[in-house]
């Protein structure tokens, strides 16, 4: 499976541990606490990154692509609303060995400060309100640590992220002040920014130059329009989501107000698992289920049409858990000539 690509965390100011560095080396997922192991990038895209201190940076989020879709032009959906997945979420990051590891050399050089490095010390290994670095339950669970999303890195989302390192017993759940915290519904969540659908350059007929008045059909392939899916998991934690967009219709925009459109909404529904119909010999006169009229030339110019699929994104998860994400949007631009019908006179 492929697993996000993440790299080790860097010590930046005291409001918070650091920031998430991103990798792009790809690199085989080794899901155990302790990292990864370098490979070659198999075609099942796989995509991971290990630190070179053995914390656990590489194989927490799994993804699994092999449903998603692909092609030169498929793309990722914008959500319909001004939802966006997370950009930063909390996973096992550490166990109580790799934490020390990671914090005493911070402390030992005395960068962030004394009063800083004394309340770190306190946290972590005087008892407020843990000991030792939680050493004694060293099989019992993980330290997490905040993560940014692949693809998110500047973004304001991605400081949202500053809790101080936790701890969480396995089979437990995280936090619940910690909105955060990886579970079904965040792994759902982070799986909707790695759907893929197929580009919607429609077919037309008359294709590349229509006439004005001349109603111009358009559909989409159905064999390419058909649901995606990304599943993402925590092997750690033993839970995971599916996300699934499925298209649901797709609205013309003709590039021109000097246009009309069938359906005169513009939005064509899939009817009986197609977007639109075809054209045949025969159907000139005929009015298309899904198309436009152009009404005036586009003189030594043409009209940019674009067609935007719309797709309904669903997750199911772990303990039956699911529900609806809001729908996605992916559009594509074609160029139209159109061409006043020229009349001869006798």
């Amino acid at each position: 499976m492929p697993a996000l690509c993440l790299t080790s965390r860097v010590l930046m100011v005291p409001v918070a541990i650091g920031a998430v560095l991103l990798g792009s080396t790809p690199a085989l997922a080794d899901n155990g606490i302790g990292g990864g192991t370098r490979g070659p990038e198999p075609s099942t895209d796989v995509h991971g990154g290990a630190t070179e201190d053995g914390t656990l940076s590489a194989g927490v989020v799994v993804f699994d692509r092999s449903n998603n879709g692909s092609g030169q032009k498929a793309g990722p959906v914008s959500s319909a609303t001004s939802w966006t997945p997370p950009a930063c979420y909390y996973a096992p990051k550490y166990t109580p060995d790799q934490l020390q590891k990671h914090l005493e050399p911070i402390w030992e050089a005395e960068s962030t400060g004394y009063q800083w490095d004394a309340a770190q010390r306190d946290r972590y290994v005087k008892g407020h309100p843990y000991t030792d670095f939680n050493k004694d339950k060293a099989d019992e669970g993980y330290w997490w640590d905040s993560y940014v999303t692949a693809g998110r890195e500047g973004e304001p989302g991605a400081l949202d992220c500053d809790k101080p390192i936790f701890w969480v017993d396995e089979n437990n759940d995280p936090p619940a002040d910690i909105p955060q915290a990886v579970t079904p519904e965040i792994l759902a969540q982070l799986a909707y920014a790695e759907i893929r659908v197929p580009s919607t350059e429609v077919d037309l007929a008359p294709e590349g130059t229509t006439k004005v008045n001349l109603p111009t059909w358009a559909w989409l392939d159905a064999a390419q329009f058909k649901p995606v899916s990304v599943t993402a998991s925590v092997p750690l934690l033993g839970i995971e989501a599916t996300t699934t967009a499925e298209p649901v219709s797709v609205e013309i925009e003709p590039g021109t107000p000097d246009a009309e459109t069938y359906p005169a909404s513009g939005v064509c529904d899939i009817q009986n698992g197609r977007i639109g119909e075809p054209y045949a010999k025969g159907k000139a006169d005929g009015t298309p289920p899904c198309g436009v009229k152009y009404l005036r030339s586009s003189g030594d110019d043409s009209y940019e049409l674009t067609a935007t699929v719309t797709w309904k994104i669903e997750w199911t998860g772990t303990g039956g858990a699911g529900g609806d994400l809001p729908d996605g949007d992916f559009g594509a631009t074609q160029d139209v000539v159109v061409q006043e019908i020229q009349a001869i006179n006798r």
